[in-house]
């Protein structure tokens, strides 16, 4: 649930890119390039540390407060969307208090990035959540974005060329203490609302226009497409401060049991596992290992530290039963588990643009058809694109320009009615 691209320049208006899904190594410049993803402050005294892969997120000692999108460390960083060619941006990468799917409180890396064009009046503020770039530290894209490795910044940057203010989350456990929670919805969220609060109380992004009375626009694709969506539900009451005006998301994967049942076995399948770490991350008790033969665990262990194009290559072909002595989806414990990331169960409060490719092979279509559906029944203003004949990458490269335009008017105040009779 990815996007792989290969970087060009993106001129405003415009998405430039190449895009190749899972081909052998198609994270190996990332990997190889990337610096060390460790946190860049020693964690506050209301944060554990538990090593990665321990199932563990840091956690919340009794009576410590924080509070969501409080910054705990900043440094400044760079943003190339490709290798070698500086851009006229400020960025910082900055470690933030969120919220792990529990409730808990935990620690969340992530970058803010502003254009350095002169502006100092608040300017809108996109807060995007990645695709899947893997679950190991080093494919953070806090790690990428100063080398132009990560693979979405030709994405990003046709935000910034835009004037737009951009938040990235590296999502929870990943560049930070404990495995990511990968595909864990409300973790997603969580770090993707408060990625765009940690932007607004950044004191150097706020002399560039960064402001807490600036409009909101929330935007994502494939497993940022499943985050951004979330966000744009959970919005309302875990960050009602935040003025969202509107939520673009593409190849959402609101359906994870449907997902799996179309990835088994296939050129994506790692992503299963993937998912699988991910769902244990964020509820040890599942028990994940428990499930894994000694071929499971060998490929657990390349999910937990690999980069996207590794893990798909290590799982390539494999079904649930090549890595298990039992599947766990036959557990009720698992069952549900999955059951609480479906996506579509609220009605966001600001309207929303989704989009998916017909053609997609990673995210079926009916997916993202019934989350439109989902969402007009509870009454949301969804404008619905679908883009004919494309794949899933195909549709990440042409939806993010009409994506960042649909923003950019409910930015300018035009109200949009969506097209759910239609």
């Amino acid at each position: 649930m990815m996007s792989a691209l290969r970087r060009r320049p993106v001129a405003a208006g415009a998405v430039l890119a190449v895009a190749v899904l899972g081909l052998p190594g198609s994270a190996a410049a990332q990997s190889a390039s990337a610096p060390g993803s460790a946190p860049d402050a020693t964690p506050s005294a209301d944060s554990g540390s538990p090593g990665k892969g321990s199932g563990k997120s840091p956690g919340k000692k009794p009576g410590a407060k924080a509070a969501p999108g409080k910054i705990i460390s900043s440094k400044p960083s760079s943003f190339q969307y490709t290798p070698g060619v500086p851009t006229p941006t400020k960025a910082w990468k900055i470690t933030y208090r969120s919220t792990s799917a529990d409730g808990r409180a935990n620690a969340v890396s992530g970058t803010v990035i502003v254009p350095d064009d002169g502006r100092t009046t608040p300017r809108p503020l996109i807060t995007y959540a990645v695709g899947t770039v893997g679950l190991g530290d080093k494919c953070a894209p806090s790690a990428g974005f100063p080398g132009g490795t990560t693979a979405e910044a030709p994405l990003v940057n046709a935000a910034l060329v835009r004037g737009y203010a951009v938040a990235v989350t590296d999502y929870e456990g990943l560049g930070t203490p404990g495995d990511h929670t990968y595909m864990v919805a409300k973790a997603q969220g969580s770090a993707v609302l408060d990625a765009a609060r940690a932007a607004q109380r950044h004191p150097e992004a706020a002399k560039y226009g960064v402001s807490a009375g600036a409009p909101v626009g929330i935007m994502g694709y494939s497993q940022g497409g499943g985050a951004s969506a979330k966000a744009a539900e959970m919005a309302a009451t875990y960050a009602p401060e935040l003025k969202v005006k509107g939520t673009a998301s593409g190849g959402v994967p609101a359906d994870l049991a449907k997902v799996a049942d179309s990835l088994e076995g296939g050129d994506s399948a790692g992503y299963l596992l993937m998912s699988a770490v991910g769902q244990n991350a964020a509820n040890p008790a599942l028990a994940l290992n428990k499930y894994l033969n000694k071929e499971g665990r060998k490929l657990a262990e390349v999910v937990r530290n690999e980069c996207v194009g590794t893990v798909l290559e290590a799982g390539r072909g494999k079904t649930i039963e090549d890595v298990t002595t039992s599947n766990p989806l036959d557990r009720p414990e698992w069952q549900r588990a999955i059951a609480k990331q479906l996506i579509g169960t609220k009605r966001p409060s600001a309207p929303t643009f989704l989009y998916h490719g017909d053609a997609d092979e990673t995210i079926p279509y009916a997916v993202g058809q019934k989350l439109r559906a989902d969402w007009c029944a509870k009454g949301t203003a969804v404008e619905w694109k679908t883009f004919p004949g494309q794949s899933h990458v195909g549709t990440a490269i042409q939806g993010n320009g009409p994506a960042l335009e649909w923003l950019g008017r409910r930015f300018a105040g035009e109200s949009t009615p969506g097209n759910c009779g239609t």
